[in-house]
């Protein structure tokens, strides 16, 4: 993607890759195409672009897969439609759709295709394409986009704003997005929301909460939008008074046109990581609707402050009442068998959420199980699941069964792990001082010995409040 330049809202050059993959697409749209339209009637595409005019909306929002939106596309190309109706409504349905299946190449291979037929981007087209470039991590090709909504007068619109700001934040171009954002005397509350997000969700919770108090200086009311974004960073800085303070700006930005739940699932995991899971559950119960993330976050702070069993009850609760557990729900629910030292309920659950429901484990329920049997003693079994995860294990899951190999004083399965975390994090002291608190708990003082003499080698020494990740009690 970064090969693709704009002239005049013209490409120039396409990588190799994207030859490639614009190829196989053309290839699959036009022979598609071929079966679908007839070409005994020269004036045939042009009748069957009139029918489209219509229809066309429905078509893309009814596609359920990419393949037959590539065979909706292919329809469009052979009737000639977007040539007799060149308007960018249709072509930016077109790419919305294709950002909807996260298929962005060929999102910004259509407005490459819009571009060379002459049409330029509106107030709606660029928000599209600047998901689309975001979904593929290319901030190139958003800088271009921003050219590009310079030169036709776009730059200021509230929409193309917060889509910059938003992508500058997301490269974490910070500094970029801020010159976006203060370029525009008269920003709109999109654009506040941009920016706020964008800090919150790149760990900046101060910076949040700062140009939260600037919003509210400026006399802007926060929305819902807004008050996800502050309140999540103030579950970051656990400050429960600022806390306090942010929920009744929830009342306040409270709408009665729209459902509050995103609002009240953020005040839940937001009293959760501050402690106070009393006032957690006080706005669970009284909520009129909960979805997934609503019993998810009581369950994954009722784990996190080790309340083990609320966090099992939850999970019942949960399953009774019909609400299908996601992945995050079982790493909260596992994370509670951890804390409780419940073996043999986190195997069940792991089993159930791969054989019950059908959701693939990822590297936080591996670390889960893997500090689970650790605790418990079952080395072997440990080892045996990290051996045969389809993923590699990363620094936290060796941690943790390093941590169950110092418990038991398992110097074989110790030196082994040390092996795999020096591989991953050479400069890592912590590992050499596990091993050689293993090797002191079985009085082998010459590996000790030895251990401390490729520290001092190395010239590696503790580092204050910086320690490996283990789970020894």
């Amino acid at each position: 993607m970064n090969s693709i330049r704009f002239q005049l809202l013209v490409p120039r050059t396409t990588t190799p890759i994207h030859q490639t993959a614009l190829s196989c697409l053309n290839h699959n749209l036009a022979s598609t195409a071929v079966s679908s339209i007839s070409e005994t009637n020269p004036s045939l595409p042009y009748r069957i672009a009139e029918d489209l005019v219509k229809t066309l909306p429905n078509l893309l929002s009814n596609c359920t897969n990419i393949l037959h939106l590539d065979q909706v596309y292919a329809h469009i190309v052979r009737t000639r439609f977007l040539e007799v109706y060149p308007a960018p409504f249709h072509w930016n349905n077109i790419i919305r759709s294709y950002t909807r299946f996260n298929a962005p190449i060929r999102a910004l291979n259509i407005y490459i295709a819009m571009s060379r037929a002459g049409v330029f981007p509106d107030c709606y087209t660029l928000p599209i394409i600047l998901k689309a470039s975001c979904q593929c991590f290319d901030i190139n090709v958003g800088r271009q986009l921003h050219s590009i909504a310079i030169k036709v007068g776009l730059e200021l619109n509230q929409y193309c704003e917060s889509g910059f700001i938003n992508l500058y934040t997301k490269a974490g171009e910070f500094e970029n997005a801020k010159k976006v954002f203060d370029e525009n005397p008269e920003r709109k509350l999109g654009s506040w929301n941009a920016i706020i997000a964008g800090l919150s969700q790149s760990g900046r919770a101060k910076e949040a909460i700062d140009m939260f108090l600037d919003l509210k200086r400026s006399g802007f009311l926060p929305d819902d939008v807004t008050m996800v974004s502050v309140t999540s960073s103030c579950g970051s800085l656990g400050d429960l008074e600022l806390a306090l303070q942010l929920h009744k700006c929830v009342f306040q930005a409270k709408s009665f046109e729209k459902s509050d739940i995103l609002m009240l699932n953020s005040v839940i995991d937001m009293y959760g990581k501050c402690g106070r899971m009393d006032l957690a559950l006080s706005v669970f119960s009284r909520m009129e609707e909960k979805n997934v993330s609503s019993w998810t976050s009581m369950i994954v702070g009722y784990a996190m402050h080790g309340h083990v069993e609320k966090a099992l009850d939850c999970f019942l609760c949960m399953r009774e009442v019909g609400v299908r557990p996601n992945n995050v729900t079982f790493v909260g629910v596992l994370s509670a068998c951890v804390h409780g030292g419940k073996m043999e309920e986190g195997k069940i659950y792991f089993d159930m959420m791969k054989n019950v429901y059908g959701i693939r484990p990822t590297l936080q329920h591996y670390g889960c199980m893997v500090d689970l049997l650790g605790r418990a003693g079952l080395l072997e079994e440990a080892r045996k699941m990290v051996e045969e995860m389809p993923m590699k294990a990363n620094v936290v899951i060796w941690g943790c069964l390093m941590g169950g190999c110092e418990k038991f004083g398992n110097v074989e399965m110790g030196e082994w792990v040390a092996k795999h975390l020096q591989e991953l994090e050479p400069w890592n002291d912590g590992v050499y001082v596990v091993l050689s608190n293993i090797y002191a708990s079985k009085g082998l003082w010459r590996q000790v010995e030895r251990v401390r003499g490729i520290m001092k080698q190395r010239k590696l020494a503790k580092i204050p409040a910086y320690s490996l990740a283990t789970s020894s009690d």
